[in-house]
């Protein structure tokens, strides 16, 4: 068989907790790609505006923030369950982008188009480094719409809620599995209906529902979309 060609982009959309980042840290190992999950970079912004603005309510002062912050993901450099770094003008900020106050707070965020631009601009950036697992809600829309690939991973919300309960009860962390899902839903009704780059599964995208399904039942099904040569393992 021939080599991989460079220049593959496999997009994974779908909504918040829907599996698609487990999904693309596995194929991104398998196939020897680099696994990026954009969803971080909103995360990173929202982080920055809660810390340095006090709020996300201002969207020139939110967007002109975006604009300015360097934001990197990088290969994790420290064994305690992350699967990259993700750095802000050099400052790791990989487990602070994951508190509760960033869930309740990064949908308004990524609502602003300037932040979308900015973002948008940083991911281009980082995904044309080669042979890639991008993650996020509007890759295969907005960010690399001639992906070669597109994968939209989908699941109710029920569900969604009891894998970020399950995660974070196993990294030690209080959670309560009724705000979880009431924070899933009020995140899904603002992705779904922003007016800039909405979350959507694109038209030529492989749409993958991963109810009742095992994760390795799900990697299964999009290699055979891919039909990509696994260069670590079947």
């Amino acid at each position: 068989m021939n080599s991989t060609p460079s220049n593959i982009v496999i997009a994974i959309d779908g909504p918040a907790a829907s599996g698609k980042s487990t999904l693309a840290l596995i194929l991104a190992a398998r196939l020897g790609f680099l696994y990026f999950d954009t969803g971080v970079m909103y995360r990173a912004v929202t982080l920055s505006a809660l810390d340095e603005l006090k709020g996300v309510e201002d969207e020139g002062l939110v967007t002109a923030l975006a604009e300015r912050i360097m934001i990197d993901v990088q290969p994790p450099s420290k064994d305690d369950g992350r699967t990259m770094d993700v750095l802000v003008d050099g400052a790791d900020v990989t487990w602070k982008i994951r508190k509760p106050r960033i869930d309740r707070n990064v949908s308004v965020v990524s609502a602003y188009g300037g932040v979308r631009t900015a973002m948008t601009e940083q991911q281009r950036r980082i995904g044309s480094r080669g042979n890639v697992v991008m993650v996020g809600r509007d890759i295969g829309t907005v960010v690399f719409p001639h992906a070669t690939y597109k994968i939209y991973l989908d699941a109710s919300a029920e569900e969604r809620a009891r894998r970020r309960y399950t995660e974070r009860i196993g990294r030690g962390e209080e959670a309560s599995y009724d705000q979880i899902l009431a924070d899933i839903k009020y995140r899904d009704g603002i992705d779904s209906s922003r007016e800039i780059a909405p979350l959507v599964a694109a038209e030529d995208a492989f749409i993958i529902n991963t109810d009742g399904k095992t994760i390795e039942q799900v990697v299964g099904e999009s290699l055979r979309i891919l039909n990509i040569k696994p260069k670590n393992g079947g």
